[in-house]
C-alpha cells in the first residue's frame, strides 16, 4: 500500500511531536507499505518568518518572499528524515521542486501545474520513506514559488493523485472537520464523513482545517482525504464522495 501523509506545524510543533510523526511513518513502513510525509513548518516558524522580514522591508518582494519562507518547510523535512534515520529505517528528504513540483509564477499563491514523481518512485523503491517540504515548488522561469497559506495540504493531496497512492491522511491538531470550531463551540458536531462540496462550503465560511485548493484537487482527481489528529490515534473524517 502506497500512503501519503501530511503533518501540519502544530503536529511537529517540538522534537517529541516531530519523533512520534517519525515513529508512525517507519511503523506503517516496517509493516510493508510505502510512505511518503509531507510536511509545513514547525509551529509557529512562518509567522516569525514573516515577521522577521518585515523589520526588514515591510513591503519585500513576493519573489523573495517565497524564496525565504520555503525555507521553513525545508528544515522540518530534513529533521523529519533525520528523526527517521534515528530509529533506524532510511529516509530521504526533498525541497519542492526535488520532488518535482512545477508550478505556474504566481508568487505567495501559485498552483500546482504538474508533478514529476520520478525521483520519489525511484527512493521508494529503494526502501525510503520520502519526506516532502510542502508549500511550495517551481515555477517556468525556475523560480522557487509557495502555494498560500495551509498549501501543504495540497502538495500532499497533489503527490497521492500523481502517485495514485491508496491512502491519504491529513495530520493536524483537530480530530475531524466539525461543523463550527470545536474550540469554539463545545456542542460542534464532528462528521464521520462529508462530501468535497460541503467541504469546500465550510472553508468558504472559514473552516481553516483544510486549504480549499486541496479538497478541489482531491474532488477533481477522486482521491479520499483522512482528516485525523495526530495526537490521539481516533479515526477522523474522511473528505470524499459521500456515496
Amino acid at each position: 500500500m502506497l500512503i501519503v501523509q501530511k503533518y501540519g506545524g502544530t503536529s511537529l510543533g517540538d522534537m517529541d511531536r516531530i519523533r512520534a510523526a517519525a515513529r508512525r511513518a517507519a511503523g506503517l513502513a516496517r509493516q510493508g507499505n510505502r510512505v511518503v510525509m509531507v510536511v509545513s513548518a514547525q509551529g509557529d516558524t512562518t509567522d516569525l518568518m514573516i515577521r522577521k522580514a518585515a523589520q526588514v522591508n515591510r513591503r519585500g518582494a513576493a519573489r523573495e518572499m517565497d524564496a525565504y519562507l520555503a525555507a521553513g518547510e525545508q528544515m522540518s523535512a530534513g529533521l523529519v528524515a533525520m528523526a527517521i534515520g534515528a530509529l533506524g529505517y532510511p529516509a530521504v528528504s526533498f525541497t519542492g521542486w526535488q520532488a518535482g513540483i512545477a508550478t505556474d509564477g504566481v508568487h505567495g499563491n501559485a498552483r500546482i501545474l504538474n508533478i514529476d514523481a520520478a525521483r520519489i518512485q525511484k527512493e521508494l523503491e529503494a526502501g525510503k520513506i520520502v519526506v516532502v517540504a510542502g508549500f511550495q515548488g517551481l515555477d517556468p522561469e525556475g523560480d522557487i514559488t509557495t502555494l498560500g497559506r495551509g498549501g501543504s495540504d495540497t502538495t500532499a493531496v497533489a503527490l497521492a493523485a500523481y502517485l495514485k497512492a491508496d491512502r491519504c491522511q491529513i495530520f493536524t491538531d483537530v480530530d475531524g472537520v466539525y461543523d463550527r470550531d470545536p474550540r469554539l463551540y463545545p456542542d460542534a458536531t464532528r462528521f464521520g464523513r462529508i462530501g468535497y462540496d460541503r467541504m469546500l462550503a465550510l472553508i468558504e465560511n472559514g473552516a481553516q482545517v483544510l486549504h480549499d485548493r486541496s479538497v478541489e484537487f482531491a474532488r477533481d482527481y477522486g482521491i479520499r482525504v483522512e482528516v485525523l489528529s495526530a495526537f490521539t490515534g481516533e479515526p477522523g473524517t474522511i473528505v470524499g464522495d459521500v456515496e
